[in-house]
């Protein structure tokens, strides 16, 4: 055969092959690695869709815990992962929140790691306990406005997204806080519940049965919209504090190079998951709510929110040590 017909007989060939790649994935097991511990919202709304993904994909979907760094440690190794389609991440909104508050990142956000599709809006929303005496927002920011300074909030950590969430209201409100950092929600809400830190943006997940016994009051969503779970309540926006919504999603990535056609089969599966009788049940349970973009304006959203929330890092002046 002449070489250049040798030549065109290769192309074809490996044209062939790569088309026919995508359709015979996943011919193995499926690592999914939640940058949270155990028991998170992530991790929760993680496992109640991947367990559907296992059935539609014919092969067992692993969840793999690597929590540490602000999730920046498990989102290192899907990074670095090879992108075959079988190593992908499901994070939180702070995945775009650490590359304004981590200096030194073993990735580039943007460049190693692609979207696939949110799973969910799992709303903050702001709790304070009834011992306060404090009812309303606008009597939140009055009483922090009498004594400046005097007020504490809680957080799941410097840079997290409950403490960016705190920030913005802080800086919307035009009041002074202290942030006080902790390991989890358990240990912020205690804290809370106790009177030892005045209020706290907890995950609705987390806050709906200490609201149900009375133990904290909800005062207001941060979400740009009111939550389905708590529809009674106002969003911040609405209680008069221009400037402070902060919208807190779950989401699913891959390694960058994964190929475009794994990438979508991903995301149709994953929506076909969402739309599953029990698994909406399951996030309603949760607070979570519909979040529906497909891979392109996840992406483009995303790079939206990262430029947002450096520009919010460096308005609060947050700093990691």
């Amino acid at each position: 055969m002449p070489r250049f017909w040798r030549g065109i007989a290769a192309i074809v060939l490996c044209a062939a092959q790569t088309a026919a790649w995508p359709q015979a994935w996943p011919a193995k097991p499926i690592r999914v690695v939640v940058p949270f511990t155990p028991g998170s919202g992530t991790d929760v709304m993680a496992r109640t869709v991947t367990e559907k993904l296992s059935t539609q994909l014919g092969q067992p979907v692993v969840i793999e815990n690597r929590p540490g760094a602000g999730g920046t440690i498990g989102t290192g190794l899907v990074a670095k992962a090879e992108p075959d389609g079988n190593t992908i991440l499901v994070h939180s909104s702070t995945y775009t929140v650490t590359p304004s508050t981590y200096a030194n990142l073993p990735y580039d956000t943007l460049r190693d790691l692609t979207g696939i599709a949110p799973l969910g809006l799992l709303p903050n929303v702001l709790v304070i306990a009834p011992s306060k005496g404090i009812h309303s927002v606008k009597e939140l920011v009055a009483a922090a406005k009498a004594k400046p300074g005097s007020m504490n909030s809680a957080s799941i950590g410097i840079g997290s997204g409950t403490h960016l969430n705190a920030e913005r209201f802080r800086l919307g409100a035009g009041i002074e806080v202290v942030n006080v950092p902790f390991k989890g929600t358990p240990e912020a809400l205690t804290e809370v519940m106790t009177g030892r830190v005045d209020y706290y943006f907890c995950p609705v997940n987390a806050a709906l049965p200490f609201l149900k016994d009375g133990r904290v009051r909800a005062l207001a969503v941060a979400s740009t919209k009111r939550s389905l779970a708590l529809p009674e309540l106002p969003t911040t926006l609405e209680a008069g504090v221009a400037n402070s919504d902060y919208n807190f999603w779950v989401g699913m990535f891959a390694p960058a190079k994964t190929p475009r056609e794994v990438v979508n089969r991903l995301y149709q599966e994953t929506v076909k998951a969402l739309h599953l009788p029990d698994v909406r049940e399951k996030l309603a349970r949760l607070g979570a709510e519909p979040m529906d973009y497909a891979p392109v304006q996840f992406n483009a959203y995303l790079r939206e929110e990262i430029a947002a929330n450096a520009a919010l890092v460096k308005a609060a002046g947050i700093k990691l040590e």
